[in-house]
């Protein structure tokens, strides 16, 4: 199973993402990285692959392009969530997978071309709709994204890990590339993970507190 780490960007800088408050998160000056300079952060940390949060773009309040650009060509993948209204307002580069996320997408997601979905969660039910998300995976196979993401918005930072009998079920409803992040608390939610088949795991608040080795995290796999 792959291993991603998770970067939120706010104000040119690493935050430490807790509970979905967004407003509240403050740059991550503890963990694996001397710096939240989003550049000497993915050198400190070394990951294989990076899953980027622009919070800026998602709450309409700037934007951190540059800066997820930078972070692209350190890593051999990066996927981002730029809070995308369409598909105008993908990036469009050819070192980021770009993200359709529930919570910011104004169109049906069969216009997508390409990119991942990205099914936001909190208290088991789709942000902002309210819907199934079994119900929307289970659609989401007709649609053009190459994979999924089930994010789980309220367990993010918390390590609380994650709903496995719901994750179960949505694993089955879905036949492309799923990952899964927020909450993950440890070795044995990633475990657990991967015996429901899962293609990967978004990590970050785990792997600054010592609980996920940060070797794993250079490799980008967890078997």
């Amino acid at each position: 199973m792959d291993l991603i780490l998770a970067m939120d960007l706010k104000g040119g800088l690493v935050v430490h993402g807790s509970s979905g408050n967004r407003r509240a998160y403050l740059p991550l000056t503890w963990g694996l990285s001397p710096t939240a300079e989003p550049e000497g952060y993915v050198r400190a940390v070394s990951p294989r692959a990076i899953y980027i949060a622009d919070l800026d773009r998602i709450m309409r309040t700037g934007e951190n392009t540059a800066e997820v650009l930078s972070c692209s060509r350190q890593v051999s993948r990066c996927l981002l969530d730029r809070g995308a209204a369409g598909p105008s307002d993908f990036l469009h580069h050819p070192r980021v997978t770009d993200i359709a996320s529930t919570e910011s997408s104004e169109v049906d997601f069969a216009l997508y071309p390409a990119g991942f979905l990205s099914v936001d969660i909190r208290d088991s039910r789709v942000i902002p709709s309210g819907d199934d998300p079994l119900d929307l995976l289970s659609r989401a196979g007709s649609w053009n994204f190459s994979g999924a993401i089930v994010l789980d918005v309220g367990a993010v930072g918390t390590g609380k890990g994650p709903d496995i009998s719901l994750l179960g079920k949505l694993r089955g409803a879905y036949g492309r590339e799923l990952l899964y992040g927020g909450g993950i608390s440890g070795p044995g939610d990633l475990d657990t993970l991967a015996a429901l088949g899962y293609d990967g795991a978004i990590v970050a608040t785990a792997v600054h507190r010592g609980k996920i080795p940060h070797d794993a995290v250079r490799r980008g796999t967890w078997s």
